[in-house]
C-alpha cells in the first residue's frame, strides 16, 4: 500500500498539548534575525543538507509510483483485454515495483543517516557552545538564575534542535511533496474518484487530529506527573535526603508521597491508553469506508456506461490511503515552524548574554605585572551586588588594605559586613563598582582572569568533592601530578595517613558531594588540593567555621602549612584562627574600622574586643575540649596552636575589660 516514504510522517514536536505548546512559544523571547542565525548553525553542513533535502523529495515522489504501477498490472498483466494474463508484463511490473521497494528502503536508510548526523552535529556544536558561554558567565549570573533553567536550556532546548531537521524541516518537505504526488496521480487515475477522495479527506484528518489532541493533553498530564515521580526521588533518596528523612522518622511519609503520584501515574497511564478508542473506533470505521465508497461509485459509474477498470479502483484506493498521515502533518506545520523558532530564540538569549566580567582587549598576564607577585591592594573600593536595591548602601565602601607577599592578612567582622566579597573582587570573580583591586602591582581589569586563577588558591566554607576517587579529585588540580607530588600535597594537608587508612587508599571513591568522609577529612583534601596547585596567593573562606572543635584544630594545621610562605587573605569566625595573623582587619558595614595585630585590637578596646569577649566562653569549652581530646591517639594530628589553651583564656581575660554577651561565630 505504498512504500512509506513520506506518507506516515509527522512534525517534529508531536505528542504535546498544541495549545499549552502555544501558551510556551509565547513566552519565548524575540530574537532578531532569527532565521537568519539559525540558517548560520547548519551552514557548515550545508552539502549534506542538500542531499537530505534530495533524498526526501526523491523519496516522496517515489513514493506514488507503485500505485500506477499497480493499475498496469491489473489492467494490462492480470486481466487483459486479450483474455489470458500476459506474463512476460506482469513478471517485469511485479521486478519493477521489488526494485522500486528496495530503492525506496534504500533511500530512506540513507535520509535517515544525513539528517541524524547533521542534526545531532549540529546539536552538539551548540550544546558545546552554550556550554562554553555559560562557563564564561560572572558568578552572579548563576546566583541569580536556578540550575535546573540553565540544564533546561542545555537538555531540553538544545536537544529540541535536532529535531527542527530530522523531523519538522523534512517533514514539512516530506507531506508537501506527497500530497502533491498523491493528488497530482490520483487526478491521472480518475479525476472523478479525486473529487471524492478531496471531500473525504478533510473529514478523517479532522477527526484524527482530534484524537491526537485528546491524547496529547493526557501526555503532558503523563509527563508532568512523570517529573513529580522523579523529583520525589532525587529529594528522597539522594544522601542528604535520606538522611534528613531518617531524622526525622519519616521514611513511611516519603513512602506515602511516592505511592500517590506512583497511584496518579497508573491513573493516566490507563486514561492515555484508552483515550480516543471511540474516536479511533470511528476514524478506523471512515478508514474502511473511503475505499467501500469508491467502490460503490465506481459501481454506479460503470452503471452509467463510465470507463473504469478494476486497475483503477485499487490503484486510486492504494493512493488515497496515503494522503491521510502527510495531510495531518501539514495540518500542524504552522505549530512546528512556531515551536522550532521558540526552541532556537531560547537558545539564542542566554547565547546572546554578556559577560559583566570580560579581559580587556590589552590585557596582560600577571607574569607580566610591574609588581611583585603576592601582593594584593585594595584602593579606595567601593562595591555592590548588582542585584541590589539602588538606594541600598555599598556592601564595600571606600575600602583600602595592602596584603604584602607571605603576609597572612585575616578578616573579621558582624555577618553581613561584607569580608566575604573581599576574597570576590580579589580575584575578579566579582568587580569593584570604583576604586582599585591591585594584584601584583597592575589592576586587576588589565590582567587577564585565566592567569589570575592560576596564581590564586581558593578553600571555602563549603568543600565541593566530585563524585570519584581521592586522586581524581585532587588531580582536579593539577592533572599531570605524579603520585608524589599528591602524597606530598596530603601529608602537608594532614590527610595522607587518614587515606591510608582506607581499604583502597587514594583510589576510594568519596561518594556524593564526599559524604563519605568526615568534614574534616573534606576540608583537609581540599587543603591537599589547593597544595598540588601550589598558587603564591590563597584565600580563606571560613575555612574551619563549620567544624567542631577537633576538626577544627587539625584542619587549622593543615591551613597553617598551606599559608606558609604565601600571602593569606582569610575571613574568620573563631578567635584561634585570628591570634596568628600577621594583620587583623575589621570589617562593619561594608567599612574597616579597625586594623591591627591581635594584641594592638585587643589594647584598642574597640569593635575587636567585642568580638572577641563574645567567644570567650567558647574559648573555655575549647580548653575543655582541648584537654580530652589529648588522651585520643591521634599522633600525626598536632594541635595547631603554639600557645596553651590555659594561658589563651588567661592572656583574655587580662585583655579584656568586658565579658558580656552570648558566645556566637561573629568573627
Amino acid at each position: 500500500m505504498g512504500m512509506g516514504m513520506g506518507g506516515g510522517r509527522g512534525g517534529g514536536f508531536r505528542g504535546v498539548d498544541a495549545e499549552a505548546q502555544r501558551k510556551a512559544n509565547a513566552t519565548a523571547p524575540k530574537i532578531a534575525n532569527l532565521g537568519q542565525r539559525v540558517l548560520t548553525l547548519f551552514r557548515p553542513y550545508r552539502g549534506k543538507i542538500v542531499i537530505t533535502m534530495a533524498l526526501v523529495l526523491i523519496g516522496a515522489a517515489l513514493g506514488v509510483i507503485p500505485a500506477l504501477l499497480v493499475q498496469r498490472v491489473f489492467d494490462d498483466a492480470l486481466f487483459p483485454s486479450g483474455g489470458s494474463p500476459n506474463l512476460r508484463l506482469l513478471l517485469i511490473l511485479v521486478l519493477t515495483m521489488i526494485a522500486l521497494f528496495l530503492l525506496s528502503a534504500v533511500i530512506g536508510v540513507a535520509q535517515t543517516w544525513y539528517t541524524s548526523t547533521v542534526g545531532n552535529k549540529v546539536t552538539g556544536d551548540l550544546r558545546v557552545r552554550l556550554f562554553e558561554h555559560l562557563q564564561a558567565m560572572e558568578l552572579g549570573f548563576f546566583t541569580r538564575t536556578k540550575t535546573g533553567v540553565i540544564q533546561s536550556r542545555l537538555q531540553n532546548d538544545v536537544g529540541a534542535v535536532s529535531s527542527v531537521l530530522t523531523n519538522t524541516v523534512t517533514s514539512i518537505l516530506g507531506n508537501t511533496v506527497t500530497v502533491i504526488a498523491s493528488v497530482v496521480a490520483m487526478v491521472l487515475i480518475d479525476w472523478r474518484l479525486t473529487l471524492l477522495a478531496v471531500v473525504l479527506m478533510p473529514i478523517l484528518a479532522f477527526v484524527q487530529r482530534r484524537v491526537g489532541q485528546v491524547r496529547a493533553r493526557i501526555a503532558g498530564k503523563t509527563q508532568e506527573s512523570l517529573s513529580e515521580l522523579s523529583a520525589i526521588t532525587q529529594e528522597t533518596l539522594s544522601v542528604s535526603g535520606i538522611l534528613l528523612s531518617k531524622s526525622f522518622n519519616r521514611q513511611r511519609a516519603e513512602s506515602g508521597r511516592y505511592r500517590k503520584e506512583n497511584d496518579n501515574q497508573i491513573r493516566l497511564q490507563v486514561q492515555q491508553a484508552m483515550s480516543g478508542q471511540g474516536f479511533f473506533a470511528i476514524v478506523s470505521v471512515i478508514m474502511a469506508s473511503v475505499p467501500a465508497v469508491i467502490y460503490l461509485v465506481s459501481g454506479y459509474l460503470i452503471t452509467g456506461g463510465a470507463e473504469i477498470t478494476a486497475g483503477t479502483i485499487v490503484a486510486f484506493t492504494t493512493v488515497q490511503a496515503r494522503l491521510l498521515q502527510p495531510l495531518m502533518g501539514l495540518m500542524r506545520v504552522a505549530l512546528d515552524v512556531q515551536t522550532s523558532g521558540a526552541v532556537f530564540a531560547r537558545i539564542f538569549e542566554y547565547l546572546d548574554l554578556k559577560p559583566a566580567i570580560t579581559d580587556a582587549p590589552d590585557a596582560i598576564t600577571v607574569a607580566d605585572a610591574p609588581g611583585p607577585l603576592g601582593r594584593i591592594e585594595f584602593r579606595d573600593v567601593t562595591f555592590r551586588y548588582p542585584d541590589a536595591a539602588a538606594d541600598a548602601r555599598p556592601t564595600l565602601d571606600g575600602v583600602s588594605f595592602v596584603a604584602e607577599p607571605g603576609q597572612n592578612v585575616a578578616f573579621v567582622g558582624p555577618s553581613g559586613a561584607g569580608k566575604t566579597t573581599v576574597l570576590y573582587l580579589a580575584p575578579r570573580i566579582y568587580e569593584a563598582e570604583s576604586g582599585s583591586v591591585m594584584f601584583a602591582g597592575e589592576d586587576v581589569k588589565r590582567l587577564t582572569a585565566e592567569s589570575i586563577i592560576d596564581n590564586i588558591g581558593i578553600v571555602s566554607q563549603e568543600t565541593y568533592l566530585f563524585h570519584a576517587t581521592i586522586r581524581e579529585n585532587l588531580s582536579y588540580a593539577k592533572p599531570d601530578a605524579t603520585e608524589d607530588e599528591i602524597v606530598a600535597a596530603c601529608k602537608a594537608a594532614n590527610i595522607h595517613h587518614v587515606i591510608e587508612s582506607f581499604e583502597q587508599g587514594y583510589d576510594t571513591i568519596v561518594g556524593e558531594r564526599g559524604y563519605r568522609l568526615s568534614g574534616g577529612e573534606k576540608q583537609r583534601i581540599a587543603i591537599a588540593r589547593v597544595l598540588l596547585k601550589d598558587p603564591p596567593v590563597i584565600l580563606l573562606d571560613e575555612a574551619t567555621s563549620a567544624l567542631d572543635t577537633v576538626s577544627e584544630r587539625v584542619v587549622q594545621e593543615a591551613l597553617d602549612e598551606a599559608s606558609r610562605g604565601r600571602t593569606t587573605l582569610s575571613i574568620a569566625h573563631r578567635l584561634s584562627t585570628v591570634i596568628g595573623a600577621d594583620m587583623i582587619h575589621v570589617v562593619k558595614a561594608g567599612r574597616i574600622v579597625e586594623s591591627g595585630t591581635h594584641d594592638e585590637l585587643i589594647a584598642l578596646g574597640g569593635l575587636y574586643t567585642e568580638l572577641a569577649a563574645q567567644q570567650l566562653e567558647a574559648s573555655r569549652i575549647l580548653h575543655e575540649d582541648v584537654q580530652v581530646t589529648r588522651t585520643v591517639e591521634r599522633a600525626p594530628d598536632r594541635a595547631p596552636f603554639e600557645e596553651d589553651p590555659d594561658e589563651l583564656v588567661g592572656h583574655l581575660r587580662r585583655r579584656l575589660p568586658a565579658f558580656g554577651g552570648e558566645p556566637d561565630d561573629a568573627m
